[in-house]
């Protein structure tokens, strides 16, 4: 498929052509840039909402219950089940996706999961693009699903509008959440399987933490589902809608994406001047066998290198 084709093809929101591009993300095709001057114009009107928590707290099954609460508002919806750690497989193998195949037959509803094999920056970079390619596509509401608790999960929750933080009775307390840094990016909380024993106790080291990070503009919400059940969805739906309406209506929305755009314009400046810069040393021996017998130190040698590598 033509890049041409496949930018109209996403534009049209055929299912295929996004697929496709979104294929191309993943592999770091060359024709990712024409494709992404291509749709850009068409982005940011969707609504994002990251959705990350350990393994095993329900993400999966909620972000299926917030596809059904979506298109009861009759808003197409996507998500993208973004695995930052699977370096093996080069893939995204979710077996809980096939719990979403309950929408597959619905036209309006978008599912993928998806993996970085040859994007540059990895998957901190690659996430925005698909992001963008749902966005053109008419989506308005994308879900992005992280897999596990790290930096990269954090980094990629972090990219979306309203960040909701899962977390489950008996999978590790709040505190160890604290430790990874994950609470610090919420908007809101979850507690899933609400209905199982302890849930009260995670509830309750939430609030203490929310009560000691200070008073906030917007003070996160603590809810309680249980998306097997599909109880509390809707509150949950209730509370990202309304953490939508607070951004646009004081601003916060359109600074965080200029933000966030900036860091990521950045990020792709620096991922692609350290390949060039990767390239310029592995072709200048000399400059390495003088660091090693203390010729040059460190600091002289990355600056011989800054210049080479940038032409100057």
């Amino acid at each position: 498929m033509q890049i041409d084709e496949l930018i109209h093809g996403v534009l049209a929101g055929e299912r295929r052509s996004v697929a496709r591009a979104i294929s191309l993300v993943e592999d770091g095709d060359p024709g990712l840039e024409a494709l992404s001057a291509g749709i850009y114009a068409a982005t940011g009107v969707a609504g994002t909402i990251g959705l990350t928590g350990a393994p095993g707290v329900g993400k999966s099954t909620l972000a299926t219950e917030l596809v059904r609460a979506a298109r009861e508002h009759e808003l197409r919806v996507a998500v993208l089940a973004v695995d930052p750690t699977s370096p093996y497989t080069g893939g995204a193998l979710l077996g809980d996706r096939v719990r979403m195949q309950e929408h597959a037959t619905d036209p309006d509803v978008f599912i993928r999961s998806m993996a970085t094999r040859g994007h540059l920056g990895g998957m901190a970079l690659a996430a925005p693009e698909a992001v963008r390619i749902l966005d053109a596509a008419g989506y308005a509401r994308v879900v992005v699903e992280t897999v596990g608790v790290g930096q990269a999960e954090v980094d990629v929750a972090a990219a979306t509008d309203t960040a909701v933080v899962v977390l489950a009775p008996g999978l590790g307390d709040a505190v160890q959440m604290a430790k990874a840094g994950i609470l610090e990016i919420a908007d809101i909380f979850v507690v899933n399987k609400s209905d199982r024993e302890g849930a009260s106790e995670v509830v309750r080291e939430l609030r203490q933490m929310v009560q000691l990070g200070g008073v906030r503009e917007w003070q996160p919400p603590i809810l309680e589902t249980s998306a097997l059940h599909r109880g509390g969805v809707e509150e949950l739906w209730s509370a990202i809608e309304l953490h939508r309406t607070y951004l646009q209506t004081s601003g916060v929305l359109e600074v965080k994406r200029h933000a966030r755009l900036l860091r990521e314009v950045e990020a792709l400046a620096a991922e692609r001047f350290r390949v060039n810069a990767a390239r310029t040393l592995a072709g200048e021996p000399q400059l390495a066998a003088d660091v090693a017998a203390r010729r040059l130190d460190p600091y002289a040698a990355a600056a011989m290198l800054v210049r080479k590598a940038s032409g100057s």
